[in-house]
């Protein structure tokens, strides 16, 4: 009962900041067969079908089409900035928001990476724990607010799919979140709160968990 309360409170709370953003009724959908075409350059990182070829480098295969191109156009614009992307940015700077918008759909129609958590009985507990109910007493909401029970994320919201990303990024990306680094866009404010309370410890039970996550 103390779980779904935890879970009930955290999601109210966490709600509330993402009901003040814009979150648009309809999807614009990009066309996957055109974006195919267009992801030569990506994929020396990223993987021909999106399956990244270093833990440090996402996983795009199967994520949310809505993120994917928000973020691609953050790096257009130099709203985000990533070492690892520089090279990458003036070729996106040739690109249209249709464009971007297919590299998108091609990415998020490929097969999602399934991952394998570490069997350590604490970590999973704590990471699960975080996940599903997260902390009221430290002020961190459940994750399933917005990311899902299975981690699929939410395509409409453009909440990502965190089952099954690499974990070097997935806890490069939640310190960046914490320390108040990755600042673009709306959705980094939700990010940057939920993140504050974490703890080194809490950030690698999530990202384990996360990482095993996958859709039945």
């Amino acid at each position: 009962m103390k779980t779904y309360l935890l879970t009930a409170l955290s999601f109210l709370s966490f709600a509330s900041i993402a009901s003040e953003l814009d979150i648009p009724h309809l999807l614009d959908v990009g066309n996957s067969k055109a974006g195919a075409d267009l992801v030569a350059t990506c994929s020396a990182c990223h993987g021909g079908k999106g399956q990244s070829v270093n833990s440090d480098w996402p996983n795009l295969a199967g994520q949310n089409q809505r993120y994917i191109a928000e973020q691609l156009k953050y790096f257009q614009q130099g709203d985000r900035e990533n070492a690892l992307m520089l090279a990458v940015v003036p070729y996106l700077k040739t690109l249209s928001d249709l464009q971007l918008l297919d590299i998108a759909a091609f990415y998020s129609a490929q097969v999602p990476a399934v991952g394998q958590a570490q069997d350590d009985a604490e970590l999973l507990a704590l990471g699960k724990s975080l996940y599903m109910a997260g902390d009221l007493s430290r002020g961190i909401p459940a994750c399933t607010a917005c990311h899902s029970m299975n981690g699929a994320g939410n395509d409409q919201a453009g909440f990502p799919r965190i089952a099954g990303q690499q974990k070097s990024y997935l806890t490069s990306t939640l310190k960046a979140y914490r320390s108040l680094e990755r600042n673009a866009g709306d959705y980094s404010l939700v990010m940057q709160s939920a993140s504050q309370n974490l703890k080194d410890k809490d950030i690698e039970a999530l990202v384990n968990y996360m990482h095993g996550l996958y859709q039945k």
